[in-house]
């Protein structure tokens, strides 16, 4: 069996996280898993106020945590994916959750946060990404319309929250939504708290994507 964690931050690209993507890997290696989905903020304060002029050179910058930590978990045997936790604006408001992304998908991609949440949606469907919606009943956030979603976070470990998964789990299942569960790795005492336990390796998105419509995986809570 294999576990992956789907929801972890690096301090390399996210302002709000504080371990570096390596030091990050060697304890989640140490605590048995498989692989993480590194899913770093993407919000309009990191390209607006970045140091670089071009969008490939912003681009490049905010792919620094992920690619440190599939240097590191390259080493260790350790499956990294590309994902990004996505919101259209700076403050405290509803993210949400991309998986299948590329790199090359985020050079071409210069006008995500103009999409709306709607064309969000649409963009997802026609590149087949899976868009959730990360801790959508935690106190600053609201459910979106689940027409649009494929799924949602039903297991956010992050302790210094109430996501109250309890609740949007019991929506979720009303619903049919796919569900997924994640640490929201910040720092030290994060790790281990989320994930999922599969019997299929992930190496690839087209893996990870895979597992996730197949359902053939249990929900990890630390």
């Amino acid at each position: 069996m294999y576990k992956y964690d789907l929801h972890v931050h690096t301090k390399e690209t996210s302002p709000c996280a504080h371990v570096a993507a390596a030091d990050m890997i060697a304890v989640y290696r140490d605590n048995g898993y498989s692989g993480v989905v590194i899913t770093d903020h993407y919000r309009p304060v990191f390209f607006n106020t970045s140091e670089f002029t071009t969008w490939e050179e912003k681009v490049e910058d905010f792919l620094r945590g992920y690619r440190n930590a599939k240097y590191q978990g390259d080493k260790y045997g350790m499956d990294v994916l590309l994902g990004i936790e996505f919101a259209f604006n700076n403050t405290k408001t509803n993210d949400f959750l991309i998986y299948g992304i590329t790199e090359e998908m985020l050079m071409k991609s210069t006008d995500l946060f103009n999409l709306g949440f709607e064309g969000l949606s649409k963009f997802c469907k026609e590149n087949n990404l899976l868009f959730f919606q990360a801790h959508p009943l935690r106190g600053y956030c609201n459910l979106e319309d689940i027409a649009f979603l494929d799924g949602v976070e039903v297991h956010n470990g992050n302790p210094r929250h109430d996501s109250h998964n309890d609740e949007i789990e019991v929506i979720a299942s009303e619903n049919d939504l796919y569900m997924i569960s994640g640490s929201d790795f910040h720092e030290y005492g994060d790790e281990n708290n989320g994930g999922i336990i599969t019997s299929n390796r992930i190496k690839t998105n087209e893996d990870l994507i895979e597992v996730l419509k197949s359902k053939d995986y249990t929900l990890f809570r630390g």
